[in-house]
Formats: C-alpha cells, sequence, structure tokens
C-alpha cells in the first residue's frame, strides 16, 4: 500500500447510479485523468463504494485498460440485515468495475452493534464475502467505520479481517485506541478523509494557516498522521488531478517529522490552552457520557469538541457544518445537537465529569455559536 490513497468519493459524476452512456464526457475525462495522475506519481491504491453513485461505472470506464497488476483496488460494500441483498450489491460493485477481482473488499459503515451483529453472524455478510475469497474474486476484507471506539475494538476484536479504515487525525484523536487494537492483530490502518473529515482543510481559516506555518495545514495533518507506524494509508478524496499536488509536499518531510512537527504541535497546543483556559482544555472530555446514556441522544462530546475547535483554531465553517449534521445523518454522525439542553437534566449523566457544573451552559453557547440550517451527508443530497 502507499502511503496516500485514491479516493474515489468526490470525482464521481452523481450520487445516484446511472448507466455509463449517461455520463457528460467531461467528468468521465476528469475521472480518468485523476486516475493516471494518481498512478504517475505513485498512488497506486483505487478506492470506491458501492455507494458512490457513479464512481464504480465510471472507474469501469478506465480501470480495464490499465495494468491490473499496477494496481490495489478497494471497493466497499453495505452490510445488510439481509444477506441476499449484501451478495447482490456486491455482485454490481464487481460487475460495474468490470474486474476478475478487488484486492481489498471493505464491509463499508460497521458503525453499530447491530450492523456488526449482521456482518458476524452465521450466514451473514462476512461469511458472502469469505466465499468470493475463496473464489479468487476478493483478495483481502476489511472494514469501514464511523463507529464509537467501543465499536470498532469489538470488531477488531473479531480476528476476522485484515484491515480497518476509520477516522483519525489531529482535530479528533478520540480512535487511538482502535488503532492499538488493529496494530495488535496485525491489521492495516487506512485513514478515511483526512482532509475533509479531518478540518476542511483544502479551504483552511487564516488562523489555523498562520498557526500550521511553514506547512499548509494539509501537509501538517499529513505529516501528524504519517508520523505514527500505526497508520499506513491515507485518503486523498481527489475531484480533480490538481488535488494531489498539496499532499505530494509532504513526502520529502517524513523522515524529518519529529524535527518540523514539535514546534507546530507546540503552537497549537498553547493557542487553544490561551484560547480556551488550561482547566478546561485539559480536562474537557474527562468523564463525558456515552451517547447512549445522555437524555435526548445529545452527542455531548462532540458538540464539545467542535466548540473547541471552533473557539482555537477557526475551525467554524467546519465545526458549523458539522454540528449540523447531527440528527440528520443517521448512524454515520449520530446523536442529536444541543437545542433542547436547557430542557434535559444532565446531572447523572455528567455525575464523572469535572465539568459537569457548566457543560449544560457550555453547549448552550456551542448550539449558539454553531446552529443553523440541518445539513445532510454528501451521498443524501
Amino acid at each position: 500500500m502507499p502511503v496516500f490513497s485514491c479516493g474515489g468519493m468526490r470525482y464521481q459524476h452523481q450520487w445516484k447510479d446511472m448507466p455509463a452512456w449517461q455520463i457528460p464526457k467531461a467528468s468521465q475525462d476528469n475521472l480518468e485523468a485523476t486516475i493516471r495522475r494518481a498512478l504517475e506519481v505513485g498512488i497506486n491504491h483505487i478506492e470506491t463504494a458501492r455507494g458512490y453513485g457513479t464512481s464504480e461505472v465510471q472507474l469501469g470506464q478506465i480501470l480495464p485498460k490499465l495494468p491490473r497488476t499496477d494496481m490495489i483496488v478497494q471497493t466497499k460494500v453495505s452490510p445488510n440485515a439481509d444477506p441476499k441483498a449484501f451478495r447482490a450489491d456486491l455482485e454490481r460493485s464487481l460487475a460495474n468495475l468490470k474486474l476478475d477481482y478487488v484486492d481489498l473488499l471493505g464491509i463499508h459503515g460497521i458503525n453499530t452493534p447491530e450492523i456488526l451483529e449482521w456482518t458476524m453472524r452465521p450466514g451473514g455478510c462476512l461469511e458472502i464475502a469469505k466465499q468470493y475469497q475463496a473464489k479468487g474474486r476478493v483478495r483481502f476484507i476489511g472494514f469501514s467505520t464511523h463507529a464509537p471506539t467501543e465499536v470498532i475494538v469489538e470488531a477488531i476484536a473479531t480476528n476476522q479481517f485484515d484491515y480497518v479504515n476509520l477516522h483519525w487525525y489531529y482535530v479528533n484523536q478520540i480512535n487511538w485506541r482502535a488503532i492499538e487494537a488493529a496494530t495488535q492483530h496485525d491489521m492495516g490502518v487506512f485513514i478515511i478523509s483526512p482532509s475533509d473529515k479531518g478540518g476542511m482543510l483544502y479551504k483552511p481559516p487564516q488562523k489555523l494557516v498562520d498557526l500550521c506555518a511553514p506547512l499548509s495545514p494539509i501537509v501538517f495533518n499529513n505529516l501528524f498522521c504519517l508520523s505514527h507506524s500505526q497508520v499506513h494509508t491515507l485518503s486523498i478524496g481527489a475531484s480533480n488531478p490538481q488535488d494531489f499536488d498539496e499532499h505530494l509536499k509532504t513526502l520529502p518531510l517524513l523522515d524529518r517529522a519529529s524535527e518540523v512537527l514539535p514546534p507546530i504541535l507546540e503552537r497549537l497546543e498553547q493557542e487553544a490552552i490561551r484560547v480556551l483556559g488550561e482547566r478546561w482544555y485539559k480536562t474537557w472530555e474527562v468523564g463525558l457520557p456515552r451517547r447512549e446514556d445522555t437524555p435526548g441522544g445529545m452527542n455531548i462530546r462532540t458538540i464539545l469538541l467542535l466548540r473547541n475547535l471552533a473557539l482555537a483554531f477557526g475551525l467554524e465553517e467546519y465545526a458549523r457544518t458539522r454540528y449540523n449534521m447531527l440528527g440528520n445523518a443517521g448512524h454515520w454522525v449520530p446523536g442529536t445537537k444541543a437545542d433542547t439542553v436547557h430542557e434535559l437534566d444532565l446531572r447523572a449523566c455528567l455525575v464523572n465529569s469535572p465539568n459537569a457544573a457548566i457543560i449544560p451552559q457550555v453547549l448552550a453557547e456551542a448550539h449558539q455559536l454553531l446552529g443553523g440550517a440541518d445539513v445532510k451527508r454528501l451521498s443524501q443530497q
């Protein structure tokens, strides 16, 4: 695996399925140029999913024309309570890609205990995936996830997967325990969307640009992730051939991470302490309840994190976008906003937090700062 992957979520024509002949030539030309550019610079891992609209169909127009052994191709298929539906979706993916096999198959979105059970039970989705593996149509099997850390760790503990696609980057490091678990099981660790979900770093606020200097926020975040040997691959969700250019600036710095990163990390921490206060900065996460144990299902940790990022680093647009997905994106962005915080009694669920007395007011302030029109995931739009 290369340290960068060519993610297929943003260069497709449309989020809905449509036949290849209806896809505009300009869109197809852009996708093909993006793939060729990726291979030219050594990014030979091409990643897509059944849920990415026309992505698979469009890749099926170009991948069979390229040297197969030069590429590592991954698609992802969402698990289903009905294993027959999962099988049909997997067949559709392979037909769309027009390849004899895929190198990597991801069970897409093991986000809840129920979905994990659909995957692991006898006759479930994993069993079907292994049947395709036995036939040589799938080489390695992993899973992608937006789940709470404990669900990810539980899936890893089954010891049935070769790799995991998960979220972990500078602005949200909660899943480190899952990465450690994956390392113990000798699994590949693939970071999803470090430049988008990791702060919308392709359009960073000036404050973050200044704090990350002399690196760009994208290069800083890449280097931060890859400086941890447990992390193997970062996804670049390229929308055009030029999107790789900034990321490639990371590569000459990989051997100098221990020299380049500490001054930037110190600057970021000191600014967060200056803005948020040292006590809050060091204790805000302590004793927070799980979403399932919070009245109204409020996602307290996510809300407080987004407020911190908006105030400390100027990431207001990112924080507002993520905040307004709460309650609108199902198990992909679980939990509710803080719009009803004054109607809820949070004392019992905050009993272990050193900040219990102030968190309700901080949540209310976060809603005032970040609240707005509901936002859906791209695949829902």
